[in-house]
């Protein structure tokens, strides 16, 4: 069991910092399966490790999450969903400094289900304002951590099959723009790569805005992507990359915000992650802050590991304009 991170901080004037910026922090957390044939959810481990393991998270959850955990069909739904909710506990934790116990986190739902955590304010000590999202897939849990700004996340497998043909599924879920750019590519291949990436990121915008789907159709946005030499996505480990620029158009009378920013990427050469946040002015500068990128590979109790600036992290597209 392997598992990558990504958190994001938004910090001012840090002394540490060249030019005394403000900047945002991202790292991503998540899970990613390196397992044995047999249970794919698992990590190489004997068997009785593997059961203390889980043991282990399952003690970390509330009453009702073991309810609904135990209420799952399917053995492998149910080491998901138990895997998911240690991931986003003990990250969350994680930037209390570790004050906050990730058993005693609880947490609410605001009024279009979207997850939040639900403080418990002592007298010394004023909870950060942090914001997280999850997706998954079948191998791979990725959580994202933001301090006060809302964001959303979506991975998606890039050998992931679609049951129907690319563009009668776009035009029946995507903008006219976008269909007219799945469109204009000829290789079927690129053509699903590109649907699995505009779906990737329309996804996390819609999560970022937490209002549910149903206030937020896929047709009453468009995602642009523009090859630029924009850097707006900076990862941490000095690599400075050409990456193409991300935006988001709102259509029709449903007037959904823009202005978030996006970062696109590939993550251990099997699945796109998709980061969509709201943006912030910088303290006493003009334009946005750049988005700083940390991605870490990381197993509750096991292991952590910073993968940034490797080959299992690459950049893809991001905005900061």
């Amino acid at each position: 069991m392997t598992q990558i991170w990504l958190e994001c901080h938004r910090l001012v004037v840090c002394m540490f910092l060249f030019r005394r910026r403000a900047f945002l922090r991202m790292n991503i957390h998540g899970l990613q399966s390196n397992f044995c044939s047999h249970s794919p959810l698992l990590p190489v481990q004997p068997p009785s490790r593997i059961e203390s393991l889980l043991n282990r998270y399952s003690e970390l959850l509330s009453p009702s999450e073991k309810d609904n955990v135990l209420g799952m069909r399917g053995e492998e739904l149910k080491k998901r969903a138990l895997l998911a909710r240690a991931l986003v506990r003990t990250t969350i934790s994680r930037y209390t400094n570790h004050r906050v116990d990730p058993r005693s986190l609880k947490f609410k739902k605001n009024n279009h289900g979207k997850p939040e955590v639900e403080w418990q304010i002592a007298d010394d000590w004023q909870p950060p304002p942090l914001h997280f999202n999850i997706s998954h897939t079948s191998t791979l849990i990725a959580c994202g951590v933001t301090v006060d700004s809302p964001i959303g996340i979506d991975v998606e497998d890039k050998q992931r099959k679609l049951k129907n043909h690319i563009l009668a599924f776009a035009r029946r879920y995507f903008s006219s723009h976008e269909v007219e750019h799945l469109t204009s590519i000829s290789d079927i291949e690129i053509q699903r790569q590109q649907f699995i990436k505009l779906w990737t990121l329309k996804e996390a915008y819609v999560k970022a805005l937490g209002k549910g789907f149903s206030s937020a159709p896929f047709k009453t946005f468009t995602i642009r992507v523009r090859d630029a030499a924009k850097r707006g996505l900076h990862l941490s480990g000095d690599i400075d990359s050409e990456i193409s620029e991300i935006s988001v158009e709102s259509l029709g009378p449903m007037n959904l915000t823009t202005n978030w920013q996006f970062s696109l990427l590939e993550l251990a050469g099997s699945h796109y992650a998709a980061i969509c946040m709201e943006k912030h002015k910088a303290v006493g500068e003009k334009g946005n802050a750049p988005m700083k990128l940390t991605v870490r590979r990381t197993i509750p109790f096991v292991e952590d590991e910073c993968v940034t600036g490797t080959d299992a992290v690459l950049p893809i597209g991001g905005l900061n304009c």
